[in-house]
């Protein structure tokens, strides 16, 4: 018993500070001059105001002001996300739509020159890129084309496969067009080259 007496004893000080620590609340506060300063103290008592993130943008379901942060489950999200890359000229928000699974290092550093290129020209429409329809059966207009063996009164929905970037060659008026492949992988829409 005398043995486990000092051992209780030691562990009885650093079992009063960790209890000490947990229950102290750290605050980040700013001072008059915009400095840091963190402290236990609220922050109204140093003369500093509390520091806390601004709060996410409302309505925007995409966020993308950290890469990565998230990705486009909506087609239309993956399109306005490819139109704020190429409009701000960011290759690396361009880049965070890529399917970079099963890529190089040489495959990559090829494919970021292409994104790179695409965010140098200026956006005219990003277009979907449909399946090639069937050449032996005609089209109605208005109508979507059947499938091959099916009741042509029957309508098969279509899925673009690709987008088209529409864009013109920086300084002219030059037409440019990039065709970017379409994957849906994680819940997710993707790009590629």
């Amino acid at each position: 018993m005398k043995a486990v007496l000092p051992l209780l004893l030691a562990l009885l000080p650093a079992a009063s500070i960790e209890a000490h620590a947990q229950s102290t609340r750290l605050n980040r506060c700013t001072d008059a001059q915009g400095q840091s300063v963190y402290t236990d103290r609220p922050c109204d008592s140093l003369g500093a105001q509390s520091r806390r993130p601004p709060p996410p943008p409302a309505g925007n379901t995409l966020q993308r002001d950290s890469l990565g942060a998230s990705c486009p489950r909506r087609l239309s999200e993956l399109v306005q996300a490819l139109h704020t890359a190429v409009d701000t000229r960011d290759v690396n928000r361009l880049s965070t739509l890529y399917l970079w699974s099963a890529v190089s290092d040489i495959g990559a550093q090829r494919i970021l020159g292409q994104l790179e290129s695409v965010v140098r020209r200026p956006l005219v429409d990003v277009v979907p890129v449909y399946p090639q329809q069937d050449v032996d059966q005609p089209v109605v207009e208005g109508q979507s084309p059947a499938a091959p063996g099916s009741d042509p009164g029957t309508s098969v929905p279509r899925h673009p496969i690709g987008l088209r970037l529409e864009q013109t060659l920086p300084g002219s008026a030059a037409r440019a067009a990039t065709v970017l492949g379409l994957r849906r992988q994680y819940g997710c829409f993707w790009i590629t080259l």
